[in-house]
Parts: C-alpha cells; structure tokens; sequence
C-alpha cells in the first residue's frame, strides 16, 4: 500500500511539474508570436492598416467577451483561455498606437531645450490618448471579471499595462540600451522623448518590485497543496511578469532583442541610431 500511495505521489508530483512546463511554453510562445505578428502588421504598407485594425478589433471584441466567459472556470482550460482572451485585448492596443491611431495629442518631437516637467508634459502629450485608452480598458476588464474566482486575464492586463508603464518611464528617464527598429516611422517624433543613461533610480525599483511579486507567485503556484487552476494561473502570470523583467534588462543590458523578432521587423519600420 505503501508503495502505491508513493507511486501515485510520484505520478501526481510529475503532472504538476509538466502543467508548470506546459504553461510557461504556452506564454512564451503567445509573448513571441502576438508581438512578432504586431509588429509584422505595422511593417506592412498603409493601405493594409484599415484591414489589420478590423480584424485585430474583432479579436480584441471576442477577448472581452472571453474574458467574462471564462471568469467562474476554474479549471486549467479557464486560466488558459482567460490569459488569451486578456492578450488578444493587450494586442489591439498595441496595434493602434503603432499604426498611430490612438497616441496623443502632441505629434511632433520633444523642442531641445525643453527639460524637467516641461520634457514630462509634452512627453505625455504624446501618449495621453494611449495611456487614457488603456486604463478605461483596465476597468473594464476588472468590471468583467469582479468577484469571479478566475482573475488570470485581469492578472495578466494589469501586469502587462504596468510594465508597459513602467518601461515608458524608464524610456522617459534614460536607460543604456534600447532599439529604434521598433519605433515605425510615423511614430519615430517619440525617439526624441527618450534618454541614453547608464541606469535610471526607476530601473532597480521596477525590477525589485517586480521580482517580489514573480516569487510570490512562484511560491504559490509550486506550494504542494495548489489545486491545478492555481498551479497553471499563478504560473501563467508570473511568467508575462518574469517576461516584461526580461524586457526591461534589455533596456540596460547591450543585448540586441531585436533578433528576436527579426522576421517581423520590415518594412516601414525603418532604422536609425537610439538618441544620445
């Protein structure tokens, strides 16, 4: 008897090791894929653009709609498909600032001797409508999914739009390396915003922060006693969290992450030297 409840054991503690796998596959190929496609669409010529936010729109409709399906599953299928459902929401806006649709009121680059809260105002004014979109999106999501025990897709956005926010801000600040050839030309007025700097007091505070919660979740998802659907959520958020980290060490690191979506970056992204 012994040594079947051991064998079952074994078994169980091996399926638990495989879902942990499974979900940290599954977002590091979503996180790769859905920004290669992004960034394939923006790269394609204009009259395409119209095309690229229909579709992405109605994907990022059915996101929302997945987002409440999935609120009360609490099941591996609920977690993954709350964190899809999330993404697809994350990647119509990520398409429409690139494609320049929704950015901010300011549209030109930052005048050279503008400094302090002056440089933050007008570096605001090129993303407000953004940042505004955003966080009613936020709401909206949370107003979705409040209450239900399934909060792997409000996990995810709200992880992704404070990363997002932070890397803005540490753009903003100054960091050591960053690669323009993400920047398409339409949009490359925003270059002027941005600052080289060796290291920024934001960095190691974002990164800190950021490390905590990433254990904290860790912690939870490999506790012995997690049930399946904490297992693979936890695990699914704290790997876009350790993700957005690895974003942002690109940012101080002289790491060229451009390779890894090479295949994407044509066309009207052009290229160009990050400012000084």
């Amino acid at each position: 008897a012994g040594g079947a409840v051991a064998a079952r054991a074994g078994l169980v503690g091996e399926g638990r090791v495989a879902d942990v796998l499974i979900a940290v596959l599954f977002v590091l190929f979503a996180w790769w894929g859905s920004t290669g496609v992004i960034l394939l669409m923006d790269g394609l010529p204009r009259w395409t653009f119209r095309f690229s936010l229909g579709g992405m729109t109605a994907l990022a409709l059915l996101g929302l709609y997945g987002l409440f399906a999935t609120a009360n599953m609490e099941s591996r299928a609920g977690a993954y498909g709350a964190f899809a459902s999330a993404l697809l929401v994350w990647a119509w806006h990520e398409l429409t600032f690139l494609l320049g649709v929704i950015t901010g009121p300011r549209k030109d680059p930052c005048p050279p001797d503008a400094s302090g809260w002056q440089r933050f105002r007008y570096a605001t004014a090129t993303v407000l409508h953004h940042e505004l979109a955003l966080f009613a999106t936020l709401l909206v999501v949370v107003g979705l999914t409040y209450g239900a025990p399934n909060q792997v897709g409000t996990g995810t956005f709200l992880v992704l739009w404070t990363m997002r926010l932070s890397a803005k801000l540490n753009l903003f600040l100054g960091v050591r390396n960053f690669t323009s050839d993400f920047i398409p030309a339409h949009l490359r007025y925003l270059l002027s915003y941005f600052r080289m700097a060796r290291l920024n007091p934001l960095m190691p505070v974002s990164l800190g922060a950021a490390g905590i919660v990433v254990v904290r979740l860790c912690g939870d998802a490999l506790a012995a006693d997690a049930a399946l659907f904490v297992q693979v959520g936890r695990t699914i958020v704290a790997t876009i969290l350790g993700l957005a980290m690895l974003e942002h060490l690109f940012l101080v690191l002289p790491v060229p992450d451009d390779l890894l979506w090479r295949w994407a970056l044509r066309g009207g992204h052009g290229s160009g030297a990050a400012p000084k």
